[in-house]
């Protein structure tokens, strides 16, 4: 399994509205950048992303898992562009914010610090760890 963090901005699709999608999920469309397709082509079933609230908040919010694997986004005919499919698995009990993960020494390698603009970002075993722990999961499973 591999761990990721995806970010949306709040106001256009919230956690509130992913949670809503229940079992089926939602397509992750519109991503117009090609290392942020590329990590979804990396993606497998079942691997995990942290739910991250851009531009209002800034923070982590919650936990989402790949429930489908790539395939054309439906928001385009460019054969270019494809996605996966989330589902929200559980909130985070104490949003991680930016500044959080920031402060954080351990952190420091983050992609959320180094490539902040990525909107699909790998993240290492130990940083999900650690943000899992600053979240209050000490069971992120």
């Amino acid at each position: 399994m591999r761990y990721w963090l995806i970010k949306s901005e709040p106001d256009k699709w919230s956690w509130e509205q992913q949670k809503a999608k229940g079992a089926e999920g939602e397509s992750w469309d519109g991503i117009r950048n090609y290392l942020a397709r590329n990590n979804m082509r990396s993606m497998e079933i079942g691997d995990k992303a942290f739910f991250y609230h851009s531009n209002i908040g800034k923070e982590v919010v919650g936990i989402v898992e790949v429930c489908s694997g790539i395939h054309p986004d439906p928001k385009t005919d460019d054969p270019r562009w494809d996605c996966v499919a989330f589902r929200a698995l559980r909130d985070m009990p104490k949003p991680v914010t930016l500044a959080d993960v920031k402060a954080e020494p351990r952190l420091s390698e983050m992609s959320l610090v180094t490539s902040m603009r990525l909107s699909v970002q790998p993240v290492t075993e130990e940083e999900w760890r650690i943000v899992c722990e600053m979240g209050g999961l000490k069971d992120p499973a």
